[in-house]
């Protein structure tokens, strides 16, 4: 972590000690400080996480430019993953930086980004689009593997440049 969120950590922890030692708050006051500052910690941790580089488990961007693909594909000990750096597509434009995603493995992803990736390295930019897998109508956010969603890799189209 870098030093001002290591200094704002041990600061607030300095704070809840001095609150738990010298303050006359009833118990039940104490305990709530302590479980609001333990929760704070880990939400903390886990929003740091996210903005430091490690692969989003967020869901892909709508649409999207191909940059690079690492397969973990799965063992004994892993479940494996997909792991993708993208740059979003806003308004027909790339966004300004890319951001790595994690996805869940899956046979028929690892064969598409394969081929992606092989097109990206023989110089042919990969132009991919993301939406929810749809299933039986309800409360789809109460379902496992709601959040899961369908890819498609294709070319990128050439710009066409305007005549003289």
């Amino acid at each position: 972590m870098t030093t001002a969120v290591v200094l704002s950590f041990a600061a607030l922890a300095l704070l809840c000690v001095l609150a738990l030692l010298w303050s006359r708050w009833p118990i039940w006051l104490r305990a709530l400080l302590v479980a609001g500052v333990t929760g704070f910690y880990f939400y903390a941790d886990d929003q740091v996480h996210g903005m430091w580089g490690w692969p989003s488990a967020d869901a892909l961007p709508e649409r999207f430019v191909l940059l690079a693909a690492v397969i973990e594909e799965p063992s004994s000990k892993t479940k494996g993953a997909l792991y993708v750096w993208v740059n979003a597509l806003e308004n027909g434009k790339p966004s300004a930086q890319p951001r790595a995603y994690r996805l869940p493995y899956a046979k028929d992803l690892h064969a598409l980004l394969n081929e992606g990736m092989k097109k990206v390295r023989q110089g042919v930019s990969q132009m991919g689009s993301a939406e929810p897998k749809t299933g039986p109508k309800g409360f789809s956010w109460l379902r496992p593997g709601s959040d899961e969603q369908n890819v498609k890799i294709r070319d990128l189209p050439v710009p066409q440049l305007p005549e003289k």
